[in-house]
């Protein structure tokens, strides 16, 4: 019970700290330099609480990723969910967005972040970086169903592409 308050605690000070004004570097990357980037790290090994760059969790990758181009994120995905501003729909995806899943199938907890690599507007769905638990740093798509049904909202960090 100790540790799940000490985790509480943190998150509260995460979220109370979230509402601070983001540091945007004077010259934004491209979404096409984030994804390039976030690529380095391919196979990298997953450990919950790593933080970077020989071990990564899923939050602590999106982080370490957007610190690279300057942009400060916090250090937990439910965290991440306010950050930037919130995409509508796989429609208006663009690559370096980060995506967000829930803990479980029709659970509304986020769980889980990755960074946008490519967007299939036909099909509706969209590749995806991130740190997983069984496989380290991977791509994969959303059209899984294990991500189709836990999938939960977006957000933009770098500005909108023209």
């Amino acid at each position: 019970m100790r540790k799940f308050l000490s985790y509480m605690t943190l998150v509260l000070m995460a979220v109370l700290l979230s509402g601070t004004a983001q540091a945007q570097p004077a010259t934004p990357p491209t979404g096409d330099e984030v994804v390039a980037y976030a690529r380095t790290f391919l196979g990298t090994p997953y450990k919950l609480g790593a933080t970077g760059p020989k071990r990564f969790d899923c939050s602590s990758y999106t982080r370490y990723v957007y610190k690279h181009f300057g942009y400060e994120l916090t250090a937990y995905s439910a965290v991440q969910l306010r950050e930037g501003r919130p995409v509508n729909s796989y429609a208006d995806l663009q690559k370096g967005d980060l995506v967000f899943f829930g803990k479980r199938a029709g659970v509304r907890t986020i769980g889980h972040v990755g960074i946008v690599v490519s967007v299939d507007r036909e099909k509706g769905s969209f590749t995806f970086i991130h740190a997983s638990v069984s496989g380290g740093v991977v791509e994969q798509t959303s059209s899984h169903p294990y991500f189709q049904m836990r999938y939960m909202a977006a957000r933009r960090i770098l500005p909108d592409e023209e």
